[in-house]
């Protein structure tokens, strides 16, 4: 997991009652928010590029008051062909690109064990490691996230799940055959070709979410 959350503390709040509940996006990053190389990720920030129009929407989406959570699991650290330090500096510049467009990181949630395919020291499970719900719930816990009004947006199967199990709402993404008929079978209440297509249809059904 990366950064512990714990190291960003909780985010600032109201007194308690006095403040409406917060929703979220857990946005998946590879595939979802940046384009998703043959490889699967990238080492270096500068290679990497947002799907079409999701910067315009997402800054749209934190202006409306959704605070964004970015989520995944980081195979290529686990599997140490990616260094962590590579991946904090990835991260780093990913997250100060975001800022600079207008669009703060509540937290960044990123597993990088593997409890099977892990190297050495990363051969570990993690309540943070999709689909698990610890990003979530963390979020609930330290920050006031009210789970069943936010949503998890990706374009797989282990962040949607994880999405379900936390009773979030769910945005699929694209037409992954893992997800069967370009759908989750759990029942995703958008399916979009587009992190951005999504984030505009979240936008026109939110206010209509109990």
């Amino acid at each position: 997991m990366f950064p512990p959350p714990s190291e960003r503390g909780p985010q600032p709040r109201s007194l308690p009652g006095t403040d409406a509940p917060r929703t979220a996006l857990f946005v998946d990053r590879w595939g979802t928010l940046l384009e998703r190389p043959a490889r699967g990720w990238c080492a270096r920030f500068s290679n990497a590029r947002f799907t079409p129009q999701a910067t315009d929407a997402l800054f749209r989406c934190t202006r409306s008051g959704w605070a964004l959570y970015l989520i995944g699991n980081e195979c290529q650290v686990a599997s140490a062909r990616q260094s962590v330090e590579s991946w904090q500096a990835f991260e780093r510049a990913l997250e100060a690109r975001l800022a600079g467009l207008g669009i703060p990181v509540a937290r960044s949630y990123a597993c990088l064990d593997d409890p099977e395919n892990g190297a050495s020291g990363r051969r570990r499970d993690s309540v943070f490691r999709l689909p698990n719900t610890g990003a979530m719930y963390h979020a609930a816990q330290h920050d006031g996230i009210d789970l069943p009004r936010s949503w998890v947006i990706g374009d797989g199967s282990q962040e949607l799940t994880a999405g379900w199990r936390a009773g979030c709402a769910l945005a699929s993404i694209g037409s992954d055959p893992a997800l069967g008929d370009g759908g989750f079978g759990t029942g995703a209440a958008v399916e979009a070709p587009s992190l951005a297509e999504a984030l505009d249809e979240i936008r026109a059904c939110a206010p209509t979410r109990p």
